[in-house]
Formats: C-alpha cells, structure tokens, sequence
C-alpha cells in the first residue's frame, strides 16, 4: 500500500493480544448487530403478513445466506492475503491484492447468482417448498438474487478494512445499511403514500437499497479517501499472482462457508417433514442464531487479522494466544446468552407468531440448540483461525466433516427416532462432539507452524 493508505493500518504484531481483540471485536459487534436485522427485521414484518408468507421467506434462508457464505470466504482470502503482507511491511503487494479482489469477487458473485436464478425452482422444490409457496418465494429471490452481487463485494471490501486493523469504518457502514433497511421494510412491505404495498417482495426491495447505499459508500472510502485499492486495472501478471494467492484460500474458505447453508438447506428439508409449521418455527430460529452468536460472529472477523499479520511477522506465541482467549472468553459468553434464551423462549416465540404450534416450536428450538452455540463458537474460530494461517483446505475438510459426519447426519437420526425433539438434539450432539475435534486440529496446525520456524531458524544458523 502507499505511505498515504499505510497510514490507515494497524500494527498487529505488538502490543497486547487482549486489547487488540477487544478494540476491534468491539466496532465488529454492533455492526454486525445492525446487519443481522436484515433478515430478523425483514422476518419479524413478513411475520405479520402470515404464517405462509413467513414459510415462504425461511425457505428462502439456506440459498440467500451461501451467497452470503461466498461473500465471506472470498473476503477470508483477502484478509489473510492483505494481513500476511502487512506483517511483512510490503505494503505495495497488500495493495495489489486488495485491488484485485474487488474484481474477482464481482465476477465470482455474477457467476454463482445466474446459476442460482437459472435453477431457481429446482433449487427451492429440492428443499421442500410446495407449489403453494413457490409464487412467495419467487417474488421474493427475482430482487434479491440480482442485488446480492453488491453485498458479495461489500464483505470483501469491508474485509480489506479489516485487514489493515480497521473494524470501525466496516461497522458503522454495515449499521447504516441495516438502520436504512429496518426503516424502509415497512414502506415497501404494507405501502406508504404513493409507494405501493409489495408485499414479501418489499423486504426484498428495502434490503438491495440498503445494500446499495453501503457498496458505494464503500467504494468511496476504498478507492478515494483511503486509497486501499488501486483505480486502475491491475497489470495482467499483477491479477495472475495477487488473484491465485487470495483463491488459494478463498475459495476453499467460500466452500467451508458455504457447507453452513447446504447444512441449513438439509436441515429445512428435514424439517418440513414435520409441516409448515416446523419450517416456519425453524426459519425464525435460524434468524435469531446469528443474533444469539453475534460475538462469535464478530470474533471470526477480528481474529484472522490479528493472527494473519503475527503469522506473517512469524510470532506464534501470539497466535497461541488470541486463539486461546477467544475461545475460552466465547465458551463462558455463550453459556451466559443460553440462560437468557432458555428463560425468555416464550417471550420471543410469541414476538414472530400468534400460531400455538409454531410458537411451541420456537420454544422447544430455544431450549435445545442454544446450548451448543459455545461450541459452534469453537468450530468457526477454528475454521478463521485456520484461513488465517493459510490452511484453507484443513478448514474446508473440518467443515465438510461436520456437514456429513455430526451435524446433519445426527439432526436427521435423531428427528427419525424421537421426533422434533430429537432432531434439535441430535444437532446440538454434533456440535459437540465437532468442536472437540476443531480444537485438537488448530493445536496440530500451530505445531506444525512452530516446527517449520524452528527449522527455518535452523538452517539459518
């Protein structure tokens, strides 16, 4: 980067772990407290419109949240990528990757969105949804699919910010986003004035104009006032070499991610084995998870930064120890958030719906599931962690681990033997049992690092 854009950089590599972690977790929280409301607040207004509109929008979960899930990987790849060269002090090379990004991941999201549309029946008749529903959900994905291409570049270009230590300017632009969404879903959803009622498709239309607003605000900052990227096109041999380091990780990174919506894809169609009603009830607990692990969330965000920039200065005692005050902090928040949940099911269930068999539902989904997201919490620093040490394809392995090994296979053993009931604790029994062997693997792989610069060192002498 240059001198002007090095000026807007963290150095990572120093100073204490702890305050580090909190000056950036901190930002990372509230705005991803505001991003979160898209889906929370876009559920809570199509909630009044019916249960079967409210069915309808939680089908439409798994499919928004991989292109979600391509966002975010692409963005670990940038991170660690930009972080690495910024714990070297090469600031040109973190530029160079920076910019790059910005094109790969228009042209990644453009891709993956026109696959989705072109399958979009076959996709959502996969999972379940009845010809009854179909109509909602198209109204609904027709606006989003094509709006999602900005947020695709929204986290990447906010994950930049991130690498260089800066959490605040990604939160505030991810608040401003969600406040112009919550404002704007009950314009769209029930009509103001001459703005017409649209229905499911207005929560659709107040989210792209949010999203809008955010992608050139963000384009703005990184271009113009900060300079993080380049405004001209990247050299040929400049695209080749920054675009295959950065793929090396984010595209392992985007499938680990999206192993999480194809889980959340399986687990809808298990679920309305069980009717309507069970996929409604799952649909809202699906939302009200990231809001209930938002620390986590948080967490996975300002924690590969920290542990790309030591990891590139070659500081693994410091890597040591962020992850190990991450996940001992995350285990005993989580505990504290499940006590609230469990006491306040009945409140919240009765918030989303007046239907007794969908808010008996909520209920039983609070009591169970929650008590695992300390767990969970494990499983995704582990996952960050791991990108940050560039070692995507131990994180992709992990995540697939737990699509096709405890998650999934143990949710539908346990719907098969005892119902609804079973079906969340066998999910929360992967979670478990997951987490135990995510933590061995990040112990493995900080080893490994330790030995190689024990080596390196070696040799040099």
């Amino acid at each position: 980067m240059s001198s002007n854009s090095n000026k807007h950089s963290f150095n990572l590599s120093e100073g204490s772990i702890q305050k580090s972690l909190v000056r950036m977790t901190t930002p990372m929280i509230i705005g991803m407290l505001m991003l979160f409301t898209f889906s929370l607040v876009d559920t809570l207004f199509i909630s009044f419109l019916g249960t079967e509109s409210l069915t309808a929008i939680s089908f439409t979960f798994p499919v928004t949240f991989t292109i979600m899930s391509l966002a975010i990987g692409l963005g670990i790849g940038a991170s660690a990528v930009v972080g690495k060269y910024l714990g070297r002090s090469e600031y040109e090379k973190a530029k160079e990757a920076s910019t790059v990004i910005n094109y790969i991941s228009l042209l990644l999201a453009t891709a993956i969105v026109f696959i989705c549309w072109f399958f979009m029946d076959d996709i959502f008749r996969l999972m379940g949804a009845s010809e009854r529903l179909m109509p909602s959900i198209r109204e609904y994905m027709v606006v989003w699919f094509p709006g999602s291409i900005m947020v695709v570049c929204i986290m990447t270009g906010n994950s930049v910010l991130r690498a260089c230590g800066d959490t605040k300017t990604p939160s505030i632009l991810m608040a401003g986003a969600g406040f112009i969404n919550a404002v704007l879903d009950p314009i769209f959803i029930f009509g103001l004035g001459p703005i017409p009622a649209l229905g499911i498709q207005g929560a659709a239309w107040a989210t792209v104009v949010a999203w809008g607003v955010g992608y050139f605000y963000l384009m703005y900052l990184l271009v113009i006032k900060k300079e993080l990227v380049s405004r001209s096109l990247p050299s040929k041999p400049v695209m080749l070499t920054s675009g295959r380091e950065m793929l090396r990780i984010g595209i392992p990174a985007a499938g680990a991610n999206m192993m999480t919506p194809l889980a959340a894809g399986v687990m809808t169609a298990i679920a309305a084995s069980f009717g309507d009603t069970a996929v409604a009830a799952f649909g809202v607990g699906a939302r009200l998870e990231p809001i209930a692990t938002l620390i986590i969330l948080a967490m996975s965000s300002s924690l590969p930064p920290l542990i790309s920039q030591n990891f590139g200065a070659g500081k693994i005692d410091r890597v040591e120890e962020a992850y190990r005050l991450s996940t001992k902090f995350i285990l005993t928040w989580q505990l504290l958030v499940y006590g609230g949940l469990a006491i306040g099911a009945g409140l919240i269930a009765s918030t989303f719906s007046d239907d007794p068999e969908v808010i008996q539902t909520i209920k039983l989904f609070l009591w169970i599931l929650p008590l695992g997201y300390g767990m969970q919490g494990i499983i995704i620093l582990t996952n960050s962690s791991l990108n940050a040490l560039h070692r995507p394809m131990s994180a992709l392995y992990l995540s697939a681990m737990r699509f096709f090994v405890f998650y999934v296979p143990l949710a539908y053993v346990g719907s098969q033997l005892f119902g609804l009931v079973g079906f969340f604790a066998g999910a929360l029994c992967g979670n478990l049992m997951m987490a135990a062997i995510s933590w061995r693997a990040f112990r493995r792989a900080l080893s490994g690092e330790q030995q190689v610069l024990a080596d390196s060192a070696e040799n040099a002498a």
